[in-house]
């Protein structure tokens, strides 16, 4: 199973799917998370922030996911992953893909802002620290049109986020075997 995360900067992508990996640890559940952040530095360090090249960010991300997963490791993909199509794209080029939606008001993120990332892209166009192609707000983010799960870092606490996101792991893998043992009996 590959788990593409999407949200703004900030909403909680990292924190929550760090906290999933740990608990499906304890029961034995194998989670690789492939975070944007990480690759950024290394598989993908040639690309910038175009549209283009956030684009082959995610593609490249997915490529690595599924290869972990044809191994029976659930693959959470923590990145930014602004675009619907290309979130569509690696739901059709990959098996059973599910989008979740980690999400929080603009106004929230700015105000924790730990790593001023908010505050420089806020700045005046022409200023030297203006950070240009910030998704959220100079740079577009597509809210998923359907995520499978939807979460609510500015309204729930990271502990529910935490818990729902487990619960819909092991729904998902519930239903996986299902369909496995009833295409197996036919």
């Amino acid at each position: 199973m590959i788990i593409q995360l999407c949200g703004l900067s900030g909403a909680g992508k990292s924190t929550i799917a760090k906290n999933v990996q740990r608990k499906a640890a304890a029961y034995g559940t194998p989670i690789e998370i492939i975070d944007g952040d990480i690759y950024r530095e290394s598989l993908c360090r040639d690309l910038g922030f175009s549209k283009e090249d956030r684009c082959e960010n995610i593609r490249r991300l997915g490529f690595v996911a599924s290869r972990l997963s044809n191994y029976g490791i659930i693959c959470i993909i923590s990145a930014i992953n602004p675009y619907e199509a290309i979130r569509q794209e690696l739901s059709a080029n990959y098996a059973d893909v599910k989008t979740v939606f980690i999400d929080c008001a603009v106004d929230k993120l700015i105000a924790r802002d730990t790593k001023g990332l908010y505050k420089r892209a806020l700045l005046p166009d022409g200023h030297p620290d203006k950070l240009n192609n910030f998704t959220g707000i100079n740079d577009p983010f597509e809210i998923p049109s359907q995520p499978d799960l939807h979460l609510r870092t500015d309204e729930q606490s990271l502990t529910v986020c935490t818990n729902l996101f487990l619960q819909f792991i092991n729904q998902s893998l519930a239903l996986q075997q299902a369909q496995y043992a009833s295409a197996a009996s036919n």
